[in-house]
């Protein structure tokens, strides 16, 4: 597995785009990360989980950081 295919299966920009060319992949990958990262943020935030801790894992793993935290349960605020 070449490191192209890996970060479009990583981003899930590969079942998307197909084959995009490496630097593009790159930079769609950034973006798109980066507004994963705020995203989980504000998921993070109105379900009670530490909200820079999700950020991070959202900027890191993307898509798959913000579907493990949609399916976590709510926390109750005391």
């Amino acid at each position: 597995m070449s490191f192209e295919v890996f970060v479009g299966y990583f981003t899930g920009l590969r079942i998307l785009g197909g084959n995009l060319p490496l630097p593009t992949l790159l930079g769609t990958a950034l973006v798109v990360h980066l507004l994963d990262g705020i995203m989980c943020r504000l998921f993070a935030h109105n379900n009670g989980h530490p909200k820079n801790l999700w950020t991070v894992l959202g900027f890191v793993f993307g898509i798959w950081a913000m579907a493990a935290l949609v399916l976590l349960p709510k926390k109750l605020r005391e």
